[in-house]
């Protein structure tokens, strides 16, 4: 993607293979003691790709399949994402090889301390400022910021974001994600000349992200929400499902299925229902080759980070379909995180109203950014968004110049 973008805006290869490489690889090997009283060694990363526009932001994730690689792919990410959106910020990510299924919460915490005591090297308020992801939360972003401070001396919230309200969290953060999707969403449909009101919608991935875009599409905008699926399966009611209920089958039996009133789906027959709207939200390289010309959406928005792959996106683009791609509609999230961090470096904080009034208006704005680029061009919305990341990044290499 950088590569096709560097080649329509006719930038210099060199400066291409810039953007293309992470600037910082950190590898840490550290023991933790476990509960039976034997010490295990974990390996975990951080990789800062890019600070031409900005510190470095990105997620930290707990998971066994954690690789250099795949952190790698992420930090770069992060850098396209933040720069659709223009916040100031440059990708970076970073992980622990573990499964945090298997461990108390103790050992969680002390590898927790660990990696961040052994990452605080290159980790700031004013260099990286690491973020939740997968297996992550606000209580391991609580025990990093801890951490961080013990080493300072002083607290230092600004070092991380995603952290609980009553230690410098921001209001709006938990559900930021979904509703910068549904203002993607929003705007799209604006586009098309779609009324969202009485529009059907189908969610694929009914954890937070998927389940409050439920919430805000159905409330604020009357569309209707027929269909809905997570891991242990999904339902369809043509009728209509409202968010309220399901919700609350869900907490209280652990998933979607079984909701009165419903007929079983499949994760896979989920994305390929004729309705207005999908929301894939839930895994990478769901919408491939091999699905794509099934798919019936009007519009696709992308909760999920990669849930169309490149050759599907042709597809899409050549059958009609309006794909919202993730770097711009998820990218509520890491909005919000900026909005954190903007609070937390003040220590002046916002009120909701505040918060979501101004995702709105940089989701918007990037949106239509977006759109322009995508008009100017002729390409699909992907592309366009990676033209104006790309630009943006690009751009202030350039100004910045090459050091010494």
């Amino acid at each position: 993607m950088v590569e096709k973008a560097g080649k329509t805006l006719g930038l210099d290869p060199g400066v291409v293979e810039v953007l293309k490489s992470p600037k910082r690889e950190l590898t840490v090997n550290f023991p933790v003691k476990m509960d039976d009283g034997k010490i295990r060694v974990f390996t975990g990363y951080r990789v800062q790709h890019n600070e031409a526009r900005g510190p470095y932001k990105g997620g930290i994730r707990y998971h066994p399949q954690v690789d250099i690689d795949e952190v790698r792919a992420l930090s770069s990410w992060m850098t396209w994402k933040t720069a659709t959106v223009d916040i100031p910020y440059g990708g970076a990510k970073g992980g622990i090889i573990c499964d945090p299924k298997k461990m108390s919460i103790g050992e969680i915490e002390r590898m927790t301390r660990r990696y961040a005591s052994e990452i605080s090297i290159i980790i700031g308020p004013e260099k990286d400022i690491p973020a939740p992801d997968v297996n992550t939360g606000g209580r391991e972003m609580a025990w990093i910021m801890d951490t961080f401070s013990m080493q300072k001396g002083y607290s230092v919230p600004g070092v991380i974001t995603g952290k609980p309200r009553e230690i410098g969290g921001s209001l709006g953060r938990p559900e930021a994600t979904s509703r910068g999707l549904v203002f993607c969403v929003r705007e799209a449909a604006k586009k098309i000349g779609m009324n969202l009101k009485g529009a059907s919608v189908a969610i694929q991935g009914y954890g937070n992200v998927g389940a409050f875009a439920h919430k805000l599409i159905e409330r604020d905008f009357g569309a209707k929400v027929i269909a809905v699926t997570d891991s242990k399966g999904g339902i369809i009611n043509e009728k209509g499902l409202k968010y309220e209920e399901v919700w609350a089958h869900k907490v209280k039996t652990g998933s979607v299925i079984g909701f009165p009133g419903s007929k079983p789906i499949s994760n896979e027959a989920i994305l390929e229902l004729k309705v207005d709207v999908l929301l894939p939200c839930a895994l990478e390289n769901v919408i491939t080759k091999d699905n794509a010309a099934k798919i019936k959406a009007r519009i696709s928005g992308e909760g999920a980070n990669g849930p169309t792959t490149f050759e599907a996106d042709a597809v899409m683009w050549k059958n009609g379909v309006l794909v919202l791609p993730d770097i711009l509609a998820n990218a509520g999230g890491v909005t919000v995180s900026y909005f954190e961090w903007v609070q937390n470096n003040y220590n002046y904080y916002w009120t909701e109203k505040e918060v979501n009034e101004r995702l709105d208006q940089k989701i918007t704005a990037a949106f239509h950014e977006v759109w322009d680029m995508h008009e100017k061009h002729k390409c699909n919305m992907r592309d366009a968004a990676y033209l104006v990341a790309v630009k943006r990044v690009a751009d202030a290499t350039k100004l910045r110049g090459f050091y010494p």
